[in-house]
């Protein structure tokens, strides 16, 4: 398999780009890592707008290798991703609310993000007038006879974000769902724009609450490479920490919440209240049960207490007593196994061609966990597997999410045992290196690969940040997954993926 860096040798290197290059490229150049990733020899990590550029980023998986590649707009046009590879559809379609710049060949017209409830049009790009009317979402035909629509949503039973899936179902089987997202629109990049670094940190750690060390690692680790700033080696521990703390809090919720959503409440109990004690020992640990705004460019600000890593190991030993039971029960309790198993198949080939991430890629044969691949610190010098199952269904996806909580649990204990001394931070100063510098962060949240980019201008500030969550392409495989299944299976495959609302609305 090509490098990205050898296949678009030919573009312009930016030098402020960091750790990883950036290039501008040509139309020629652009459609032919197009063709790379129609063709499967490259992974699409992400697609984003600018003021007068669009980004590509590019991941080649063995071996290991990554490229932004950059095409310069002159006519408020670019040649489109998605005519070549359907999983950029959704980001070209968000590219041209935004910033209006125009995907050519892009076959699928419809607005995305934009509702028409925002004022005003293209808010990122040059702002024009707000489009007139609320004319209704032209979601797309089916045909045959017998069948039949379900609207659910945009506000669903319950204290969930806003979303809406329109099923067409032939009795109880579904021939199509189609997703409408958008709803939970905060306008966040927009936000960024023009404040410094550690305000932005905030901001950064609160798209997504439930990865909120996530993307607070992933947003410092893009400013620390733009920088240049060598982060103390105790902080990249406590960073270890706190996302193993957030990964284990997250899965025992999905699991308790897919055997709940099958109508098994005990194992919903259970895992909620482990859960609830796990985030008790972030609160002793760190301060606050999120762990929100604990990790900032340059380190963390937050120490583990000594009664914090008293209640972790506290918190291990009670875990390690209770989950194995409620794994046998999940694993011999035959209605449970009955919803489950065979239920919301993904292949490994659409897993592949998404590059989806996570529990969904892996339980899907694909392997790839930024901690392995990039090996940032300190999983560099952390004994670890990556679980990885070829099934695809529902039970695969909570048997992954059962084996990276064991790995997780085994992953803290080493983090405690060899959480070296010394300082937790230092001071960066973006303003004091003149010129233009970018980074590019990658990290492992519970969900998948969190991606983030960041321009600081001349003055240290944020000229450009924008951060990609894992579901941007889960999202649209759960519309493929529930295709032949039965309406009342979708709950389960929902949350067998429980993608993040807030993540992909930005």
């Amino acid at each position: 398999m090509a490098s990205p860096h050898k296949t678009l040798v030919e573009g312009r290197h930016v030098k402020a780009q960091r750790p990883w290059p950036r290039v501008i490229v040509t139309s020629k150049n652009w459609n032919y890592a197009s063709q790379e990733l129609a063709e499967g020899r490259l992974i699409l990590l992400g697609l984003w707008g600018d003021a007068d550029a669009v980004h590509m980023a590019l991941l080649n998986e063995e071996p290991f290798d990554i490229a932004v590649v950059t095409f310069e707009i002159t006519d408020g046009t670019f040649p489109s991703v998605a005519a070549f590879h359907p999983p950029a559809i959704r980001l070209e379609r968000t590219i041209r609310d935004l910033f209006g710049l125009e995907p050519v060949g892009l076959t699928d017209q419809r607005p995305w993000l934009d509702h028409g409830r925002w004022g005003l049009g293209h808010p990122l790009g040059s702002p024009t007038p707000a489009r007139s009317g609320l004319e209704p979402y032209p979601f797309l035909p089916s045909e045959g006879g017998g069948f039949h629509q379900i609207p659910v949503g945009p506000v669903h039973a319950g204290i969930i974000e806003p979303g809406h899936f329109r099923f067409t179902a032939n009795g109880e089987t579904v021939v199509r769902l189609e997703q409408r997202l958008g709803y939970a629109h905060k306008g966040v990049e927009s936000l960024m724009l023009g404040k410094d670094v550690n305000r932005v940190a905030r901001l950064a750690g609160r798209i997504s609450g439930d990865s909120t060390v996530a993307y607070a690692t992933a947003f410092a680790h893009a400013v620390e490479a733009a920088l240049t700033v060598k982060v103390p080696p105790r902080a990249t521990w406590l960073r270890a920490l706190m996302a193993e703390l957030e990964r284990l809090a997250n899965h025992f919720g999905d699991f308790g919440a897919i055997c709940n959503d099958a109508s098994f409440s005990i194992m919903h109990a259970q895992c909620g209240m482990l859960r609830e004690r796990i985030l008790r020992a972030a609160a002793a640990s760190f301060g606050h049960r999120l762990m929100m705004d604990c990790i900032v460019p340059g380190g963390v600000v937050a120490d583990l207490s000594p009664d914090g890593a008293v209640q972790v190991r506290n918190l291990l030993t009670e875990i390690r007593d209770l989950f194995p039971k409620l794994v046998d029960l999940y694993d011999n309790t035959a209605s449970l196994q009955d919803r489950t198993v065979t239920t919301g198949i993904l292949t490994a080939a659409l897993a592949r061609q998404f590059g989806a991430g996570g529990y969904v890629g892996r339980a899907s044969g694909r392997s790839f966990d930024a901690r392995r691949a990039i090996a940032y610190p300190p999983y560099d010098k952390l004994k670890f597997d990556i679980p990885v199952l070829e099934e695809g269904d529902v039970n695969a996806r909570v048997w992954i999410r059962i084996r990276e909580i064991e790995q997780s649990l085994a992953m803290v204990e080493q983090i405690l045992d060899q959480l070296p001394a010394g300082p937790i931070r230092v001071d960066i100063d973006p303003s004091s290196t003149a010129g233009t510098r970018e980074g590019l962060g990658l990290v492992e949240g519970f969900r998948g690969d969190v991606l983030v980019w960041v321009r600081l201008d001349g003055a240290g500030a944020i000229a450009r940040c924008h951060l990609r969550d894992p579901s941007w392409f889960q999202w649209p495989l759960l519309e493929a997954v529930i295709e032949g299944n039965i309406v009342a299976d979708f709950p389960l495959c929902n949350k067998s993926f429980n993608c993040s609302y807030s993540g992909h609305d930005l």
